[in-house]
């Protein structure tokens, strides 16, 4: 994995970030991968004019993996405010996952939420029904909070919810 180039996003990317959001999150292709959340929600993880707010936003960025032409990653990373960060959208080929990538990217979300917003700590929120990603998730040191945030049912943008227990729970972790 050596050369993988991690570099921020530009509005450019934004079809190829559209595209590797949907394999990873939606649909069937995303079955491929252990990260699909084809069976909570079908419809559109994001669209273009998302991806798009977010790169026009100061305290937002996405964070890309590359090997040559091909984008094989990427990540979300905002600022919260008061010493804390957060990252989300965490999106790996799934044809390539579990090879390492996804830590890679991870660990790059946390430098650039350091070096860009003086973060201290790291929050995530995760669908309580992705045990495994929990457990992967807790492997790199976070831990829930106990903190939940509702799912946004009646707003398509992010998702058709397949069914009505959707939440979030909130995980943390402190930054070295």
């Amino acid at each position: 994995m050596t050369d993988i180039l991690i570099r921020d996003a530009t509005t450019d990317d934004i079809p190829a970030l559209h595209r590797l959001i949907e394999s990873a999150y939606r649909g069937e292709a995303s079955r491929a991968g252990w990260t699909t959340e084809a069976d909570l929600l079908a419809g559109q993880r994001t669209d273009p004019d998302d991806l798009a707010s977010i790169l026009a936003d100061p305290a937002q960025a996405m964070l890309t993996a590359w090997r040559g032409e091909a984008l094989l990653g990427c990540i979300l990373i905002a600022d919260r405010g008061e010493g804390t960060g957060y990252f989300g959208m965490l999106s790996v080929s799934p044809t390539l996952q579990g090879g390492g990538l996804g830590r890679r990217m991870v660990e790059a979300a946390h430098a650039a939420l350091a070096e860009r917003f003086g973060a201290r700590r790291v929050r995530i929120s995760v669908f309580p029904q992705r045990e495994t990603l929990i457990a992967w998730y807790r492997r790199l040191g976070y831990e829930p909070t106990g903190e939940t945030l509702p799912f946004p049912y009646g707003d398509p943008r992010f998702g058709l919810p397949l069914r009505d227990d959707l939440h979030f729970i909130v995980l943390e972790r402190a930054l070295a």
